[in-house]
């Protein structure tokens, strides 16, 4: 409830930045403008960011004739996570990673890469599988869809800043436009990865508890932060909004990462799902796979 509360009220402080970048540029109409912009955008998102992320990576669906084991598995932890069935994509790419997209639940898609099948172990891709039908459990793939939606279009709205800032009637003049175009992305990018990080987190307290085994999701983790580093995503360098729908951010291996990745550290989120897994006891070593 807090973590909910907390990603409501970052979201409600980015609407206010685009909103007042629109007053600033514009006055009232600016800020009306941006808020119809504001509006466009995140209905085009809602209906359309599952499609164009999965287009984008060149995601092919599979049922249980072409990928029985990841389709069985799925199902199983949908079941215990009781969601419906999502749709299940295979993305050809050798890094290990994974994704889930879609406007809510019933409309819920998950992707893994042909490196995730190949270079996990079952017990970890179910792990990773099942973090991710948390995101679509709690409903973070609107909202992660929703924030990115937001900070592009702060980034784009605060460009125009510029060519408005020689405009005497504006209020901010030159070095205030050239300002507004460098921070005001900045902010966003703050905003966007305080609700990344604290979605990341919760996802592994409930996909762990979707798996009913922590350690498996730890592994996993571990495992593909050490492939990151080495294995390119190709098509996620060239698209980077899209790095955070991604379990492990997929940019690190050209070092992109740092002070606005929007992935909490690998190390720590190993270390809260070892604690859960002590605190889960015997309980957490019981349940066996397929």
């Amino acid at each position: 409830m807090a973590n909910s509360l907390r990603t409501g009220v970052l979201i409600a402080a980015m609407t206010a930045l685009f909103l007042g970048i629109g007053y600033l540029i514009g006055g009232m109409g600016g800020a009306a403008i941006a808020f119809v912009i504001a509006l466009g955008m995140n209905a085009f998102a809602y209906w359309n960011s599952d499609k164009m992320v999965l287009r984008m990576y060149g995601a092919r669906q599979v049922d249980e004739a072409t990928a029985p084991d990841l389709v069985r598995m799925v199902r199983q932890l949908a079941d215990n996570a009781g969601l419906p069935m999502p749709k299940v994509f295979i993305i050809d790419n050798d890094q290990p990673n994974a994704f889930a997209t879609g406007r809510n639940p019933e409309n819920a898609a998950v992707a893994a890469t042909t490196g995730l099948l190949s270079r996990l172990t079952p017990q970890e891709v179910a792990g990773v599988m099942a973090h991710e039908l948390a995101h679509v459990k709690s409903r973070d793939t609107l909202t992660m869809t929703i924030t990115a939606t937001l900070a592009g279009a702060i980034s784009m709205l605060a460009n125009f800043a510029l060519f408005f800032g020689s405009d005497r009637n504006n209020p901010l003049g030159l070095l205030g436009a050239i300002a507004m175009m460098v921070l005001a992305p900045i902010a966003a990018g703050l905003v966007q990865m305080a609700i990344s990080r604290a979605r990341e987190y919760e996802a592994d307290r409930i996909g762990a508890e979707i798996c009913g085994r922590p350690l498996w999701l730890a592994s996993a983790l571990e495992k593909i932060q050490g492939f990151a580093s080495r294995i390119d995503n190709d098509v996620a360098e060239r698209n980077p909004a899209s790095a955070q729908l991604f379990i492990i951010n997929p940019l690190h291996a050209h070092k992109r990462d740092g002070l606005f990745t929007t992935h909490p550290n690998t190390a720590n989120r190993v270390a809260r799902l070892r604690e859960m897994a002590g605190d889960m006891g015997d309980a957490a070593q019981a349940r066996p796979w397929g």
